[in-house]
C-alpha cells in the first residue's frame, strides 16, 4: 500500500485532462503535475485516496521527448498553464487523444474526427483577462490564482495576453497605492479593488477596461480613470462594476460608465460587433473564426434554412452564418450580450435576424411547444453543457442537422450521447486548439437526423 511521503519510481504513460500526468504503482494510478508522456519519474507521494494517489517529481530519471524548458518564470506556480513543460506538438496529440477518448468513453460514440486544428500563436492570444488584485507588503499587485487557492501568483508579463495587459494592470495598480485605493481583501472583507477585467478587440485594437469594485466609488477612480487613459490611448471605454458580495464569481449585477460608452467594438468573421463587459465573446478571435468556418462548413446551408442559435453570446456565430439562411433566431440569458447582438444585428443590416433574452432551455422548451422547426440548431453552452430540458426541446424540433460546439469535450460527449440516443447520429466532428498552453480544447462535432 502506498503512503504519505513514499518516494516511488513510475512511467508516466498518459495525461488527465487537468494536463496531470498519470502512471502506476502498486496498483495504484500516481497522478503528477508537470510530467509529460514518456517521463521516468522518482515520485514523492502526497496524498493517497483508495484507488489513486497525487504525488509530486522528486527527480527526472529519464525525461519525455515531449518534454521542453518552460518559458514562463512562474507557470509551475500560476494557475493559468499547465501544459508549458511539453512541446506543443505533444499538447495537440494530448488534446485530440482526449476529445476522442471523450466521446468514447462518456458518449460511446466512435465520430470520426478530422486532425485536430492547432493555433497559429501560442502566445499573446488573448482578448480577455481577469486578474484578481491582492496587497503584498502593502502594495497592490495583480496575478493570477494558484492552483486550487486563491493565493495570487504576482507576475511580470503572461505571455497568454497582449503585452498591454500587463501593462496596463501595473499602472492601475501603481496608480490605485497612489490615490489611497485598496486592494479587496477576501478574508476580512475590506479594501475595495476586486479584479481588473481588461478586453481587447482583435482586429479594431480597441480596449475596454473594467474595475471591479466592492462598492461604489467612481469619485475615488475618476483621477485614476484621466490618467490610464491619457497613457493608453487605445482604452476607449472604462467601466465600473459593483460586485458587493463574498464570492467566486467575478462581475457584479451593477456596472456604471466611468468613460465612454461602455462598450468597444471588434470584427469577428467581417462582422461588425459590439461588446460589453458581460458579453460572452471567444477569447481567441483568429482561431475562433477558423472554428465558426467549420460549424458552417458542416451545416452547409443552401439559403433556405431556418437557424437556432442556442447560447448565442453577442449573436457572433449565428450572425457569421446570417447571410446563408432565411432566417436566423438567436437566444442568450445575459441581457446585455442580446442588446449587444441586436445591435450587431443592425450594424451589420442584417433583417433576418431576432433575438430572445432568456434561460436556453426554457425558450426552447416553449419554441418547441409553439411548433418551431428550425432546420438547424446550433448548440453551443458553457462548460457545464446543456440541461435535459434544452436537449429535449431540440429532439421535439427535430432540426435535420444540430452542430455541437463546446469547450467542454466531456459534457459535449454526454450531450451528444442523448441527441443519438433520441435519433441522431454524429457524423463528423474536430478539435479546436482556442486556448494554447493550457489543458483546455473545443471541440465541434455535426449530427444528424437518422430518420
Amino acid at each position: 500500500m502506498l503512503k504519505k511521503n513514499d518516494i516511488v519510481t513510475i512511467d508516466i504513460t498518459g495525461l488527465t485532462s487537468e494536463g496531470n500526468g498519470v502512471g502506476r504503482a502498486d496498483g495504484f494510478a500516481v497522478f503528477v503535475p508537470s510530467s509529460a508522456v514518456g517521463d521516468r519519474l522518482e515520485v514523492k507521494i502526497v496524498k493517497v485516496n483508495k484507488s489513486f494517489a497525487y504525488g509530486i517529481t522528486e527527480n527526472i530519471i529519464t525525461p519525455s521527448p515531449d518534454r521542453c524548458e518552460s518559458d514562463c518564470p512562474v507557470s509551475r506556480k500560476c494557475g493559468g498553464c499547465s501544459l508549458r513543460h511539453i512541446t506543443y506538438e505533444a499538447e495537440l496529440r494530448m488534446k485530440e487523444q482526449l476529445v476522442t477518448d471523450a466521446f468514447k468513453r462518456i458518449g460511446g460514440l466512435d465520430v470520426p474526427f478530422d486532425e485536430i486544428l492547432g493555433c497559429n500563436s501560442v502566445d499573446g492570444y488573448r482578448n480577455k483577462a481577469q486578474y484578481p488584485v491582492a496587497d503584498a507588503d502593502g502594495k497592490s499587485v495583480f496575478g493570477f490564482y494558484a492552483p486550487r487557492s486563491h493565493r495570487v501568483i504576482p507576475f511580470g508579463e503572461c505571455r497568454l495576453q497582449p503585452s498591454v495587459f500587463n501593462e496596463i494592470s501595473a499602472e492601475v495598480t501603481a496608480l490605485c497605492d497612489r490615490y489611497g485605493i485598496p486592494p479587496y481583501n477576501e478574508e476580512t472583507g475590506g479594501g475595495l479593488l476586486r479584479h481588473i477585467f481588461i478586453r481587447k478587440g482583435f482586429h479594431s485594437g480597441e480596449i475596454m477596461l473594467c474595475l471591479v469594485v466592492k462598492k461604489n466609488c467612481a469619485d475615488r477612480l475618476s483621477p485614476l480613470c484621466d490618467e490610464v487613459t491619457k497613457k493608453f490611448p487605445d482604452i476607449k471605454t472604462i467601466v465600473m462594476n459593483i460586485n458587493p458580495d463574498n464570492t467566486n464569481v467575478i462581475l457584479g449585477k451593477k456596472t456604471a460608465v466611468l468613460v465612454g460608452n461602455g462598450t468597444i467594438h471588434d470584427t469577428m468573421c467581417k462582422r461588425q460587433v459590439t461588446l460589453s463587459p458581460q458579453s460572452f465573446y471567444q477569447v481567441n478571435t483568429e482561431q475562433a473564426e477558423r472554428l465558426y468556418a467549420i460549424a458552417a462548413e458542416y451545416a452547409d446551408f443552401s439559403g433556405n434554412e431556418t437557424l437556432l442559435d442556442l447560447y448565442c453570446g453577442a449573436g457572433t456565430i449565428g450572425l457569421s452564418m446570417a447571410h446563408r439562411v432565411k432566417k436566423l433566431i438567436g437566444v442568450e440569458i445575459v441581457p446585455q450580450a442580446i442588446e449587444n447582438a441586436k445591435k450587431n444585428a443592425a450594424d451589420n443590416s442584417i433583417d433576418n435576424a431576432e433575438f430572445f433574452c432568456g434561460d436556453a432551455g426554457t425558450i426552447a422548451d416553449k419554441f418547441a411547444k409553439d411548433g418551431l422547426s428550425p432546420d438547424v440548431i446550433i448548440l453551443d453552452p458553457a462548460r457545464k453543457g446543456c440541461d435535459d430540458m434544452t436537449i429535449n426541446a431540440v429532439l421535439s424540433m427535430a432540426p435535420k442537422k444540430v452542430v455541437m460546439i463546446s469547450c467542454n469535450p466531456s459534457t459535449a460527449a454526454r450531450d451528444c450521447k442523448k441527441l443519438c440516443d433520441g435519433g441522431y447520429t454524429a457524423i463528423s466532428g474536430r478539435a479546436v486548439d482556442l486556448f494554447p498552453r493550457t489543458n483546455h480544447v473545443e471541440c465541434v462535432v455535426l449530427m444528424e437526423r437518422a430518420f
